[in-house]
């Protein structure tokens, strides 16, 4: 009797798949990682505010405010009041989201507390 025990040995495949460059770049999570810190949201109460108010705000601005935010974001402002001709948003600066959204005259009679920055943005 045979006490061995014999291993099992896989074939290696006759024809092994070739290795296939990828041609198109690929973006490093770096860049995706910017590339949506860089985003602002609009979150739901925002957008009802938007709406409600009849606040209009076309892409060049948010080009901006996006902008703003993002240097106030660089020099540690967490949340921040923006300032526009026609309305006041309420944003969180932290995490590119705007909270909310006022007309600007009805900005006039608000406190708004827990901010540590204001953008102003003239047109």
């Amino acid at each position: 009797m045979n006490n061995k025990i014999n291993p099992i040995h896989q074939p290696l495949p006759l024809n092994p798949k070739p290795v296939t460059k990828n041609e198109a770049p690929t973006k490093s999570f770096k860049s995706f990682l910017e590339q949506a810190s860089q985003d602002i949201k609009v979150s739901k109460h925002a957008q009802q505010r938007l709406n409600e108010r009849s606040i209009q705000i076309d892409e060049q601005k948010w080009q901006q405010i996006t902008s703003k935010m993002n240097e106030a974001k660089q020099k540690g402002v967490t949340d921040s009041v923006i300032v526009l001709r026609d309305a006041v948003l309420v944003a969180s600066t932290k995490n590119n989201t705007i909270i909310t959204a006022m007309d600007r005259n009805e900005a006039e009679d608000q406190l708004v507390t827990n901010v540590n920055g204001t953008i102003i943005l003239q047109d």
